[in-house]
């Protein structure tokens, strides 16, 4: 299986006090709300959310010399398209700089800076109790013009754990009204915030209108729905959110959009009140700029 460089980047890892949400825990202490054996699948879709393969995994992360260390162990089975089992071992005592973790493990790891050439893309993971939901998001940039290439959905359960997968999400489930607490940290070590935030969503027919709001923010748009995504149109960039397997959704641009800001999310509904969102935002200039994961619970 043809993997991407955002699975398991372990090169160019440097120590450096990143932020955490609170005092009592640092960067590495967040990583290790990870540790354990982890069986699932990864699976490749297209664009549009086709599945074009999917492999089983066990990936294992255990601590070494009092969890200084992180050897990270990838077993991958035989895919549907047909590719060999491999295993990939890794060990890390320190922290890729494009890598972020919150206090629940979550985490997200990809490109510090668009290009319009090339590979971009980032993997967004979140945790809940046995549970793990990531996501990578996929670029191509081919004549000035970066386009979404690839997504790979992972679905992981902590091995001997009796969780059990979420139903496929639809746009049914995302109607109503979310209460939310958001947490931004940045690459930079500024300060974290936090911020309470309002989602309210609504279908009628094929038109999801949906209106976020937040201290300085307030957003409406509207979006187009079929049985696999819904399709924001509005303004200079439009959006695709796919819907996924396990309750997870993908809501990126198709293409990435040329000297504006843009973000690449991933959602996860964990039960029918409850659902995280977490977006990676890149300023004008393609820098990395920002991580937000949102704690969202539908209360009306």
């Amino acid at each position: 299986m043809q993997q991407s460089r955002f699975l398991s980047k372990s090169e160019n890892r440097v120590a450096m006090p990143y932020p955490s949400q609170s005092p009592e825990l640092s960067q590495w202490q967040c990583l290790l709300k990870n540790l354990g054996v982890w069986e699932g699948s990864f699976t490749r879709l297209s664009p549009t959310g086709v599945e074009v393969s999917n492999v089983p995994t066990v990936v294992t992360l255990e601590g070494l010399n009092q969890n200084q260390t992180i050897r990270q162990t990838l077993e991958f089975g035989e895919s549907t398209a047909g590719d060999p089992p491999t295993t990939k071992v890794l060990e890390y005592s320190s922290l890729n700089r494009s890598t972020l973790f919150f206090e629940t493990g979550a985490f997200s790891q990809g490109s510090l800076q668009f290009s319009p050439f090339g590979e971009f893309g980032a993997e967004l993971g979140f945790i809940a109790g046995d549970r793990r939901m990531r996501l990578v998001e996929l670029f191509y940039g081919e004549n000035g013009e970066s386009r979404l290439s690839s997504l790979t959905l992972i679905r992981e359960t902590r091995r001997s754990s009796p969780a059990t997968e979420h139903p496929p999400l639809t746009a049914e489930q995302l109607v109503g009204t979310w209460q939310g607490q958001a947490v931004t940290i940045y690459p930079d070590w500024r300060s974290p915030e936090t911020y309470p935030t309002t989602l309210s969503i609504g279908l009628d027919g094929t038109q999801l209108q949906q209106h976020l709001s937040a201290p300085g923010l307030s957003l409406s748009t509207t979006g187009t729905v079929t049985p696999t995504a819904i399709h924001f149109t509005q303004g200079s960039t439009p959006l695709q959110l796919l819907l996924l397997p396990d309750g997870a959704s993908a809501n990126t641009p198709l293409v990435i959009p040329k000297g504006k800001p843009f973000f690449l999310e991933a959602g996860w509904l964990i039960s029918p009140t409850l659902r995280q969102r977490m977006i990676r935002r890149y300023d004008a200039q393609g820098g990395w700029e920002s991580l937000t994961l949102v704690e969202e619970e539908k209360v009306g």
